[in-house]
């Protein structure tokens, strides 16, 4: 009799386990498998949520079948800890797997209101932007000059609402100056710095910033940015270049990207400097010129005359025998790693070419040819003004 009972409680036991590996099987495939969502959300992930919270709101909205396996497939992979604050594109279709990943990741806001501070060499504009979660398309709401135009409403609602998502575009080729001014400018960030970091320390690129942090914050880590790009840089650096320091190459590529922003010519710009060091030439170049008379507190608006490229300041090119005492502009990653990885060339002079690049030469001739090339493109123009 006991073995027959313990024969029926083992079979039992068995069926048991079969069903629930079939039942686990069951939920893996519903949580990995498409989800009824017909088209894509914006999904808001406040501050302090929880995946629980979150899974009833998904139901709700069409995005996920079953709140109960949505959270026990969080708490699964282990993610369910690892909720962010933001707003989330949930695209059609989405299982829980990939919403649960999306979620989770981190990372920039990829729905909702996006203002974007677009600091320029002459004014910082903004941008005011919505994704539209159905095309996964950016919509303009508004665009405005700092310190130029009033703040429209439109900007004002969207910084009332507290759910947008801030980001700077710092230019290439800004100088310290304009960059600290422009970011005391902003009035979602608390101007606590009078002075400018050293010329050159400052990576121009994109930072993610909140509402009330303190400009001294982001511009500690511009610096540090910087800093890891230079280092970087300078260990891969080639052979036989004619600087002695990573502060050298600073300067170097603070000239390259002053004189070109087609990224295709920063390498040869970068050996006809390089080629001129190499040769004891003078690199005679305009933007240290201007440097030398702005001291990169804004900008000269109109031509050099014959007497500043003439003036002797630490930075005039034409007159001193190498380079500057300190960068004239912060360069971008591109114009670091040109300066430290040139093309190989026997090139010496370059002049504009009227495309918004250079014609290069190895030889006087040649480059006075293209000097005079150019001086009719600019004649013409005048004349059609």
């Amino acid at each position: 009799m006991w073995r027959h009972i313990a024969s029926n409680a083992l079979t039992f036991l068995i069926v048991g386990l079969f069903l629930l590996a079939g039942v686990v099987a069951w939920g893996v495939r519903e949580y990995r498998a498409e989800g009824p969502l017909e088209a894509a959300i914006c999904l808001e992930v406040p501050r302090g949520g929880s995946i629980k919270g979150l899974s009833a709101e998904l139901v709700d909205q069409g995005a996920i079948s079953s709140a109960f396996i949505f959270e026990v497939g969080a708490d699964y992979t282990e993610k369910s800890g690892d909720l962010k604050f933001g707003r989330f594109r949930v695209p059609e279709a989405a299982s829980m797997e990939e919403i649960v990943d999306i979620i989770t990741r981190g990372g920039r806001n990829t729905c909702g209101a996006e203002v974007i501070y677009r600091v320029g060499i002459n004014r910082t504009v903004v941008d005011v932007r919505e994704l539209d979660p159905a095309t996964n398309q950016f919509v303009e709401l508004v665009s405005f000059v700092v310190a130029e135009d009033e703040a429209p409403a439109t900007y004002q609602e969207v910084k009332a609402d507290g759910s947008a998502t801030f980001r700077l575009v710092i230019a290439e080729g800004a100088t310290s100056w304009q960059i600290t001014n422009a970011l005391s400018e902003i009035d979602v960030l608390q101007a606590d710095v009078t002075d400018a970091p050293a010329e050159g320390s400052l990576a121009p690129r994109d930072y993610d910033f909140s509402e009330g942090d303190t400009v001294s914050s982001i511009l500690n880590r511009m610096q540090a940015t910087q800093e890891a790009i230079l280092t970087e840089a300078w260990q891969n650096r080639v052979d036989g270049l004619p600087l002695e320091t990573p502060e050298e190459a600073l300067i170097l590529a603070s000239i390259i990207e002053k004189e070109t922003s087609v990224p295709d010519e920063r390498r040869q710009v970068a050996s006809v400097f390089v080629n001129r060091l190499n040769r004891g030439m003078r690199l005679q170049t305009d933007p240290t010129v201007i440097y030398g008379i702005t001291l990169g507190e804004g900008v000269l608006g109109r031509g050099l005359r014959q007497s500043e490229l003439r003036g002797e300041t630490p930075w005039n090119t034409y007159v001193i025998p190498a380079l500057p005492p300190t960068p004239i502009a912060n360069p971008g990653q591109a114009a670091i790693e040109a300066a430290l990885n040139p093309d190989t060339t026997e090139y010496i002079f370059f002049v504009a070419d009227g495309t918004g690049g250079h014609a290069f030469a190895t030889n006087l001739d040649d480059h006075n040819r293209n000097v005079a090339v150019w001086r009719q493109i600019e004649a013409d123009r005048a004349s059609d003004d």
